[in-house]
């Protein structure tokens, strides 16, 4: 930071100390600063027309520039997270930015769609539809990759996956032709499986979804499920909303 006296030219005016800085993003000027050397007349307007220049220089050079933007892409981050993250990368470039551009150029050349599940893996098909332990008679459809990756955390389910690669959303132009759900029918039909577990969000949109597929498979004979819906574990009946407890009490079952 660099502060600098400036004078309009003005006799009834002192100057005033301001800080100057290099980054118009960082940039806080005071306001009545401005309004003084403004209102000091025709050498006061000079003044902070030649500040305009000088707070707008730039900090870094087009490269970084540009990794920030890119980073700003992912989703959670905003230009100023992404600019924090550029930093840390930056300052760390031994540690942390040179190890991990190696494990994305990898993962850029190994990593690969599995073609009957729509999994991520570095082998084709991924190791969920290769594993034997595995039961084939069972496959859970989830939305996204996360989800999958989600309830492979929680351990509780030992079949297989498919992939749906989003939900139906006609007022983003999402409709059937533009989800995994053609390659779902095929599979149900084969004749191994015998149970499709709905395991989508909770949503408008994951509803209209299971209820689509719910249709789309009567075709194929095989048991349909979802995930039941109601109280979370560890929750307070006081602080939970009206559709859920609307969908516990419709998914009570006798103990």
């Amino acid at each position: 930071m660099i502060y600098r006296k400036l004078h309009c030219g003005s006799r009834a005016c002192s100057g005033r100390w301001v800080a100057q800085y290099l980054d118009l993003a960082f940039c806080q000027v005071a306001a009545y600063t401005v309004a003084h050397i403004a209102a000091c007349g025709r050498h006061g307007l000079s003044v902070v027309k030649n500040l305009s220049p000088n707070m707008s220089r730039k900090v870094s050079g087009p490269e970084i520039e540009h990794v920030i933007q890119l980073l700003a892409r992912m989703p959670g981050l905003g230009p100023r997270s992404a600019r924090k993250a550029a930093l840390a990368l930056l300052k760390k470039r031994n540690e942390l930015l040179l190890p991990l551009s190696q494990a994305l150029a990898t993962a850029f050349e190994k990593i690969v769609e599995c073609p009957i599940c729509g999994n991520l893996d570095t082998v084709s098909p991924c190791s969920l539809c290769q594993d034997p332990r595995r039961d084939k008679s069972l496959i859970v459809v989830v939305e996204e990759i996360g989800d999958l990756w989600a309830l492979e955390r929680a351990g509780v389910l030992s079949g297989l996956y498919h992939v749906l690669g989003g939900h139906l959303s006609p007022l983003d132009g999402v409709g059937p032709d533009k989800l995994n759900i053609a390659p779902l029918i095929e599979r149900a039909g084969s004749g191994e499986v015998k149970e499709i577990l709905l395991a989508l969000n909770a949503t408008v949109e994951g509803q209209s979804t299971a209820h689509y597929l719910t249709e789309q498979l009567e075709t194929t004979g095989v048991a349909v499920s979802r995930l039941a819906q109601g109280v979370p574990v560890g929750g307070e009946l006081d602080y939970l909303d009206e559709g859920t407890l609307a969908a516990a009490i419709k998914s009570r079952r006798r103990v």
